[in-house]
């Protein structure tokens, strides 16, 4: 599967991606999110600590907090003109804003004051700083209508979700620009429930039915929409999260996202050749290089490298490219202890360092 000889037609490389004398690769690191405990104080330091520059701290997402904490809830107290509560069956969309909703939205806000807090009393904060939301298409398949069916099911519910998401992100970013003045906001977009929205395999109510697949020409428009609104919004960079399964690639930088996030472990042929495209054409990968799907010990730094340098090398990638690159594990850290979570982000620097050195030898 080599790309030593470029294709007629195919993207050409970028000029940020074009091979300097005497510039360092700068692979980086990051997490997807989600942090074990119930503290955001710790969380933050910790994060802030282990990922300084030139890694991406994040914004914990911290579920053991319970209702409004966890990532769809956070998402949908961002809905501008819409509201939502918990109902047996999950998160639905109610007629005003009830207590869940309240409480979702109150948990962000300490989240990001203890992040001000944080941040300000660094000696040399960084550049970057990224947060997560729940895309449009997941925030549909995950929320209710009044009826008990999820508001995927109507074509009206899922078009006013995405525009209401797009103009609740404004004074998202403009609170979190707060807490970080000078600081680059990158957002990480979460689709779960892709492959499931796409494919037409996501259960009615009752259970006896599916629902109707979602036409990939509509999910790029929804996603066009929300990631229009970030970069208006301030976003330095949009980039889609996917799981490993049936990950739409393509889908994603049609619609205009500047990169995807997908675990490495089940990446076929076929996705890396899609994602060496996008690479060669200026677009980031955030490759989930640590994998997490064991119980056992973290995997070997060598082991994450060579996830990553091996099929890079296959497919005759330039070593310049790999400043597109950031590493994550392939999963959020929730499940873990604080410690292990720790583990894993001071793992995550070193499979970038050992990435850099790969390709600097």
């Amino acid at each position: 599967m080599s790309r030593e000889q470029q294709q007629p037609g195919s993207a050409p490389l970028s000029a940020s991606h074009q091979p300097k004398e005497a510039t360092p690769l700068q692979v980086t690191a990051t997490g997807l999110g989600t942090w074990p405990g119930e503290d955001p104080l710790e969380a933050a330091r910790i994060i802030r600590g282990e990922l300084g520059s030139p890694h991406l701290p994040f914004l914990a997402e911290l579920p053991d907090r319970g209702v409004g904490s966890d990532a769809l809830g956070r998402t949908a107290s961002l809905l501008e003109d819409l509201a939502v509560d918990v109902q047996p069956h999950g998160w639905r969309l109610v007629d005003r804003p009830g207590k869940d909703m309240r409480r979702a939205a109150s948990a962000l806000a300490t989240d990001l004051n203890v992040l001000a807090d944080v941040a300000g009393a660094e000696d040399a904060s960084a550049g970057e700083l990224k947060v997560q939301l729940v895309g449009p298409l997941s925030l549909a398949a995950g929320l209710y209508l009044h009826n008990g069916e999820r508001a995927l099911l109507d074509y009206g519910a899922r078009r006013d979700l995405a525009a209401s998401l797009s103009a609740g992100v404004a004074g998202f970013l403009t609170r979190v620009a707060a807490a970080v003045p000078g600081t680059r906001v990158v957002v990480q977009v979460d689709e779960p429930a892709i492959a499931a929205v796409l494919g037409g395999t996501i259960p009615t109510a009752s259970g006896y039915r599916t629902l109707r697949a979602v036409a990939a020409s509509e999910v790029r428009e929804s996603w066009r929409l929300v990631l229009d609104a970030l970069r208006s919004s301030g976003a330095a960079g949009v980039v889609l999260a996917f799981p490993e399964i049936e990950a739409p690639i393509e889908l994603a930088l049609a619609a205009g996202a500047d990169g995807v996030a997908l675990p490495l472990k089940a990446l076929t042929n076929r996705q890396w050749e899609q994602v060496a495209g996008a690479m060669e054409a200026g677009k980031q990968f955030w490759a989930g290089a640590v994998d997490l799907s064991s119980k056992g010990p973290l995997p070997k730094v060598a082991d994450c490298v060579d996830s990553v340098w091996r099929p890079w090398r296959q497919l005759g990638l330039p070593p310049s490219l790999l400043a597109a690159v950031r590493v994550t594990p392939s999963a959020g850290l929730a499940g873990l202890t604080p410690a292990q979570a720790t583990a894993v982000l001071g793992r995550l620097t070193h499979v970038a360092d050992g990435l850099n050195q790969q390709a600097l030898g």
